[in-house]
């Protein structure tokens, strides 16, 4: 099936509603995606038919097992991880982040460092911070470059040393859009024998991962934000999964994945969960494998999304009293169709507030990215507006944004 906006947006059913009269416009997504039909009605089945525990000879119960065999198994091929043993699963990436990093930090001692990044949300720099403080070692913070929100690489690679655990970093801002190439940083972390764990939530929508090509040691992200229900993904590395004594309640399972999971998962999420990776895939060519297909419809997503931004960024040229925070290019490999702005003559949340009452439906704030609000002088004034689009949003959604915007100005 060829790609169109309209053939995405007629399998989500709340981009055609209206709210008090008028048309509701999602650009949101960093937050949260909206969701396509088909994962409503996954989970809808498996809670109404086959709602149960692990464990049991009954029907229902065996098929929730094979549920999560299955949704390892479209997660291994989304994350192109090794063995679907790499896959634990989680509320979210936060829960998932705090919990690993207590695991993770057992073995540390006092003197050791981390390296944190002022670009990332703060559950990836939290986390460690909490971990860090609790077996007294040293936590450095790289920064972000000023003119394009990105962050600094060279800084980076300055702050790892021989006594460097772990580096904690994102693969792109949700709050800039801006790509981390993560390159560099990666081998110059394995010269030195430390972990590297990459938070690629505002990435996962936009673009395929690959964590062998990566060769990071963890990676985490959360299904609400590329069109699947409210659940947690984290890849753990073969060689980690046995190595690492997880921080859970006893009697915790001795082998694989579920020795890091706590309590029962959402297995209706993880119903939505294999429905939304199908979701993502539907543009590839159906004889060719689930990886192969997500491959292929990544590369129409990555297309769609760069028009999208050429589009954004030539009627922000049009408006005035307006500054961008981020790179000013539309190229999908070095942004994701996310923006940060702000006002000469409004806070951001008037402008969030005035948008929302004309159902365009977006936030301000700094979005938990703390360490890059702070270094580039936006906390104190209410951070930025961010605008981002998905593949399911449209040109004519951006011209509806911008006359919204530019009344706005004027008045």
């Amino acid at each position: 099936m060829s790609f169109t906006p309209e053939k995405v947006r007629a399998q989500f059913s709340a981009l055609h509603q209206c709210h008090n009269g008028l048309p509701v416009t999602f650009f949101d997504g960093p937050g949260g995606s909206q969701v396509p039909l088909s994962v409503l009605e996954e989970m809808t089945t498996y809670l109404g038919h086959f709602n149960a525990n692990l464990g049991s000879g009954y029907f229902s119960s065996q098929i929730t097992t094979e549920l999560m065999s299955d949704a390892r198994r479209a997660c291994q091929a989304l994350l192109n991880a090794p063995s679907p043993d790499s896959i634990v699963f989680g509320a979210n990436m936060t829960t998932l982040t705090f919990s690993l990093s207590r695991a993770i930090s057992r073995s540390w001692q006092e003197g050791d460092e981390v390296v944190v990044t002022a670009l990332d949300h703060y559950a990836n720099v939290s986390s460690w911070q909490q971990a860090a403080e609790d077996k007294s070692v040293v936590v450095k913070q790289a920064q972000v470059k000023a003119q394009d929100c990105s962050l600094d690489i060279d800084h980076l690679l300055s702050l790892i040393t021989s006594k460097t655990r772990l580096v904690a970093l994102t693969l792109a801002s949700n709050m800039s859009g801006s790509i981390t190439d993560i390159t560099a940083v990666i081998k110059a972390a394995q010269k030195v024998g430390a972990q590297v764990y990459i938070d690629a939530v505002h990435y996962a929508p936009h673009h395929l991962i690959d964590v062998q090509q990566l060769e990071c040691d963890f990676l985490v992200c959360s299904a609400y934000k590329f069109f699947g229900p409210h659940i947690g993904i984290a890849y753990v590395a073969p060689k980690w999964i046995q190595a690492i004594q997880p921080y859970k309640v006893e009697p915790a399972p001795e082998l694989g994945p579920s020795r890091f999971e706590t309590g029962t998962q959402s297995f209706e999420a993880l119903a939505g969960l294999i429905a939304c990776i199908n979701y993502l895939a539907q543009w590839g060519d159906t004889t060719m494998s689930l990886r192969q297909r997500l491959q292929q419809s990544y590369a129409v997503f990555n297309h769609y999304e760069t028009l999208l931004s050429e589009y954004f960024l030539q009627r922000l040229t049009l408006l005035d009293g307006v500054r961008l925070w981020g790179r000013n290019m539309a190229n999908s490999d070095l942004r994701t169709p996310t923006f940060a702005l702000t006002f000469d003559s409004l806070t951001p949340q008037e402008v969030a507030i005035a948008l929302g009452e004309q159902n365009l439906c977006l936030g301000s704030g700094h979005f938990y990215a703390l360490g890059a609000a702070r270094q580039l002088g936006l906390e104190a004034t209410g951070g930025v507006v961010r605008i981002g689009m998905m593949h399911y949003n449209t040109k004519q959604e951006i011209d509806r944004l911008f006359d919204a915007l530019q009344e706005l100005v004027n008045r």
